[in-house]
């Protein structure tokens, strides 16, 4: 005779006897219904080694921004869930920006409902920063800045995910005015689509548009330091970046604002301009960056007219069609074109500052960042040179 209890943790074999007892546990939480709320547990002191309630999932998490976002979260006791696709070394670096298992990966694909739901499941908070620069045949801009930004608003949604960070691209609107491409701008338009699909699927969104954003591996001021980008020591600007006025953010600026956007709860359902604190002209900025990098007219720098030069124009579109992966430079149509369209900041939608953020001003930050594409930094060149400042740019009033 045997009798069997299934509420214990072991099996105990019988031995001798009549009655022999086996013990016997199920294990009721893998399937239970709602799975355990990593946010009610206790909260630490809010440093690295303690847990401040968020478990956050970062899309995007291996790219420009995505980096320094996880950084600051992890800085303070976030759990991050960080999906990623391709290799996974790529995403491993990763791992030390929390503290010993509070960083967690999922591999994922965008257009698989299954995988976006898989890695919001167990989150309070979802951040996307998922986007393209230029399309490839696999993905289009409609492609990741519609329906995949779509996709994960609704999986969050449905997964019951309280707070839901989008980021988009400042200037986005539905008809972009062209500057060179006829019908102007894709991605502007894509990222317009993309913030209106996002508010359907979660009203209560909070959803960031940041201008160029300048940093460690930037694609901003790289893009202009690169040798790609010149016509051999001249630089093609269009109306010679006269009638362009930009205003750049420091990428650590916006990383701050999204994590305060994250902890502050009046910030649901509002839109953040995320600019710089100072606005310039491309002519100025572009002359500032090749000044710090000791590249000024005596080394041969020369910014002239990019519309009656047809060799950069044919120079660009061979670009796309010889690299369509990744564009040497980053130098394409599309960029060329964003290039040129002025910051439009809107008065009464709030900013970085509105969120608390003290704005780095690139005054203090380019020539830290431009300093190892100095010209002969390495060929016996006075230290004290580089440590004087060329004139910063004009600031535009």
């Amino acid at each position: 005779m045997a009798v069997v209890l299934s509420n214990g943790a072991n099996i105990l074999r019988q031995h001798t006897g009549v009655i022999g007892i086996a013990y016997i546990r199920a294990a009721n939480y893998s399937s239970e219904g709602n799975p355990y709320n990593l946010a009610s547990l206790k909260r630490g002191t809010g440093g690295r080694s303690s847990f401040n309630g968020i478990v956050a999932t970062v899309f995007g998490a291996t790219g420009f921004i995505g980096r320094y976002v996880c950084n600051r979260l992890g800085k303070i006791g976030s759990q991050l869930i960080l999906p990623y696709r391709g290799d996974h070394y790529e995403a491993l670096r990763l791992k030390l920006v929390g503290d010993l298992g509070q960083v967690l990966f999922q591999p994922y694909y965008l257009r698989n409902e299954e995988d976006l739901e898989k890695a919001v499941k167990y989150s309070n908070v979802v951040v996307n920063l998922v986007g393209r620069d230029w399309e490839t045949k696999n993905f289009k801009f409609d492609d990741v800045h519609v329906k995949g930004a779509r996709a994960l608003a609704r999986a969050a949604k449905k997964a019951g995910v309280k707070k839901f960070i989008h980021v988009s691209a400042l200037n986005a609107e539905k008809n972009p005015k062209p500057v060179i491409k006829s019908g102007g701008s894709k991605f502007l338009a894509s990222k317009w689509y993309g913030e209106c699909a996002v508010l359907e699927e979660f009203p209560e969104a909070t959803i960031f548009r940041p201008s160029d954003v300048y940093g460690q591996e930037d694609r901003f001021l790289r893009y202009y330091a690169h040798n790609w980008r010149r016509q051999g020591l001249w630089m093609p600007l269009w109306k010679k970046g006269e009638c362009t006025i930009k205003q750049p953010v420091f990428v650590s600026d916006l990383a701050a604002g999204i994590v305060a956007a994250i902890k502050d709860p009046d910030a649901a359902g509002k839109i953040y301009q995320a600019v710089g604190p100072k606005r310039y002209y491309l002519s100025e900025l572009v002359d500032w960056f090749y000044r710090l990098m000791k590249k000024d007219d005596k080394w041969g720098y020369v910014r002239y007219d990019m519309r009656f030069d047809p060799f950069f124009k044919v120079k660009v579109s061979i670009t796309e069609k010889v690299c369509p992966g990744f564009p040497i430079g980053n130098l394409h149509w599309e960029r060329v074109e964003r290039e040129y369209i002025n910051d439009h900041v809107v008065h009464g939608i709030p900013t970085l500052e509105d969120l608390g953020i003290t704005l780095t001003a690139m005054e203090d930050q380019v020539p830290w960042e431009l300093r190892p594409y100095s010209y002969g930094i390495y060929h016996d060149r006075d230290l004290e040179e580089f440590a004087l400042r060329p004139e910063p740019p004009k600031v535009v009033v």
